[in-house]
């Protein structure tokens, strides 16, 4: 047999084991889940299971899902690249460990979050602006430049976000 013919068939075979692997690791993952809205789908994380739950039981979970909250409204172009640009982060954290005690989340999905609870809530927050006049100052900001959660922190994901607060959560499992 030539040089260029083992050549050939092992580029061949190395190119067949890296696309079994890919696919593979694309059914393992669940990867396919990500492009729906279902927000079952935020737990094929189990660091995301506690969060899960506890959005699952707060009134959003009847008006809102994950991506209601987390990814831009405004067009398709910016939710993808941020739902691709997320999934990314997420994934390095998660397999790298690197998250830490508990998820913080960033300042651009911070940023996205606010304009949505400001988008549902448009004329909640109206007519609070109007009535509060500047005196709902705290630490030097007013209403408006305040973030939603610094008053309601617990909406929609409640106050204990633990494995241990939510033991049923672990029976929660995306749908094959």
């Amino acid at each position: 047999m030539s040089k260029e013919k083992i050549l050939g068939i092992g580029a061949f075979l190395a190119v067949a084991v890296a696309l079994g692997m890919g696919a593979h690791l694309m059914v393992e993952s669940k990867a396919t889940s990500y492009f729906s809205s279902d927000p079952a789908a935020c737990i094929n994380c189990h660091v995301m299971e506690s969060y899960y739950t506890s959005w699952q039981h707060s009134s959003h979970a009847r008006h809102a899902t994950c991506v209601d909250c987390h990814l831009p409204a405004d067009n398709l172009v910016d939710k993808l690249v941020s739902k691709a640009r997320d999934g990314w982060n997420h994934s390095y954290a998660f397999t790298f460990n690197t998250y830490g005690k508990r998820l913080m989340i960033s300042d651009d999905g911070a940023r996205r979050v606010q304009a949505n609870c400001i988008r549902c809530h448009s004329s909640v927050i109206e007519t609070q602006v109007r009535g509060a006049e500047g005196q709902h100052t705290i630490g030097g900001l007013s209403d408006g430049e305040r973030p939603c959660w610094d008053c309601h922190r617990l909406v929609p994901h409640g106050k204990v976000r633990s494995i241990n607060a939510s033991p049923e959560n672990l029976s929660i499992k995306w749908k094959k």
